[in-house]
């Protein structure tokens, strides 16, 4: 899988997750139970992963969703 998000805002992960699950886009999110580690903070970032297949798709998706920026280079 590879990284396509990896950010600290609970809300750019929940967007995230809803667009590629509503274009069924297969995906993971990595990383959600580090804040037992941090401490609940939010400082580690969580990353969503898709299959490199559906990479280039995923991509398109965000950008046309407006949040482009988010996406890992």
């Amino acid at each position: 899988m590879i990284e396509l998000v990896r950010t600290n805002d609970p809300v750019v992960i929940s967007f995230t997750e809803a667009l590629l699950r509503d274009a069924g886009i297969a995906f993971l999110v990595a990383d959600q139970n580090m804040s037992i580690m941090e401490g609940s903070l939010g400082i580690l970032p969580r990353r969503v992963l898709v299959e490199e297949e559906a990479l280039e798709r995923a991509r398109q998706l965000l950008q046309d969703a407006g949040i482009s920026d988010e996406i890992r280079k």
